[in-house]
């Protein structure tokens, strides 16, 4: 069986996971967390053991060859050449990439242009595309990009109401993000149920960054990310949706330059900028419990926002069949499901108490007339998938 290494780089991490295909088995899993300092976190599984180490790790070409290191040493590679490609989420591909492709010199500098639009990820993205390169020079390179799932939206969502020629020169519009989670949701529904529960979803990913995904008969309709990451949802420390206006104005007052306010945007704000407390979903619910009523704000307001979506999106879908929760917050907050949740009685919706607090696949009540589901996210997966597709091409 080829096997194939789905690699996920972060700013300070790196995760992977090494896939039989297409059985899509997995041979060994880990993560490479805080890339940079000097108290770094080494951790795989591999056929039921667990290794972790601390150690120093001072970049990313560092934590690649740690993996390459450990695929050898725990035996799951004999030979280096055994794997036969390596797929890399990259966050942004632009008008120009709307599907998985295969990584030439041309690709890397494209991926590397579009770090002017997407400046947290695809710098270490390409990071990860050259550390490997080096280390596993067998290996066809795949590029699995954010923003391809999100392709067959429709202009009318897509674009902003700036001038056209902005559209023209800069390619100013809605991309979206998250693209290989809301595709794994679509797939993960159509597999579990009939076109009664698939035919229109809402995928909700709900981590420290998350977005909201209209998925008609398996193609995305509108997602609420935008030109970049920031847009849509309020986030961990992301503003999500800000009138435009407020940003000269603090600009103004504050004698901000544009990277302070793009520092302000995405690091100062979301749940922690309004709670003062965390960008952890848990600790402001537990301030919120403990009489903050920062706390309390930010949750109405986060809630708020993902309901807004929601009630959107279904009139975007001409109504709703299934509504799925996934990732940190949505795979694992009880209270925040049902807070969203809450607010949809009137499109039938119904939660079962127990079976929301025991994290259950379906939470549905027996007479709600939307599905709801929480589905662990499985985007290491879907990259492996398009890989093995763009190599079999």
């Amino acid at each position: 069986m080829p096997k194939i290494l789905s690699v996920n780089a972060g700013s300070s991490s790196l995760k992977f996971k090494l896939y039989a295909m297409p059985a899509e088995t997995v041979i060994i899993s880990g993560l490479v967390d805080r890339i940079g300092h000097s108290d770094a976190v080494f951790t795989y599984n591999y056929q039921g053991t667990h290794y972790k180490k601390a150690l120093a790790v001072q970049n990313h070409t560092e934590a690649v060859q740690l993996v390459t290191d450990a695929l050898l040493a725990s035996g799951a590679v004999r030979d280096k050449q055994e794997i036969v490609g390596i797929g890399h989420r990259v966050a942004h591909g632009g008008r120009e990439y709307t599907q998985t492709t295969k990584i030439t010199p041309v690709v890397q500098q494209k991926i590397a242009d579009l770090a002017t639009i997407s400046p947290l990820h695809n710098p270490v993205n390409l990071l990860g595309i050259e550390a490997f390169e080096k280390l596993l020079p067998s290996a066809s390179e795949v590029a699995v990009f954010d923003t391809s799932f999100h392709s067959t939206i429709p202009p009318k969502a897509y674009m902003y109401a700036l001038p056209f020629e902005y559209y023209a020169k800069y390619g100013i519009r809605r991309y979206g993000f998250h693209g290989q989670s809301h595709q794994y949701i679509y797939s993960e529904v159509n597999r579990r149920y009939d076109q009664d529960f698939s035919r229109k979803i809402i995928s909700c990913h709900l981590g420290n960054g998350a977005s909201v995904c209209a998925i008609r008969d398996g193609k995305s309709v509108n997602t609420s990310m935008g030109f970049t990451p920031l847009a849509g949802l309020v986030m961990g420390t992301r503003s999500g949706d800000v009138d435009p206006n407020v940003l000269p104005f603090i600009a103004e007052k504050e004698n901000f330059s544009a990277a302070d306010i793009r520092q302000l945007l995405n690091h100062q704000s979301g749940l922690l900028g309004i709670s003062g407390v965390s960008n952890d979903v848990r600790d402001v619910l537990q301030a919120e419990a403990d009489g903050n009523d920062r706390a309390k704000l930010a949750l109405q307001i986060y809630v708020h926002q993902i309901q807004s979506y929601i009630a959107a999106y279904t009139a975007d879908l001409g109504g709703l069949q299934t509504l799925v929760f996934t990732a940190g917050v949505g795979e694992h907050s009880a209270p925040i499901r049902e807070r969203v949740c809450a607010a949809f009685g009137y499109l039938g919706v119904k939660i079962d108490a127990e079976a929301n607090q025991d994290n259950d696949l379906d939470i549905s009540a027996a007479d709600s007339r939307v599905k709801v589901l929480v589905i662990p996210t499985n985007e290491e997966l879907v990259i492996a998938r398009e890989t093995e597709k763009v190599l079999d091409s």
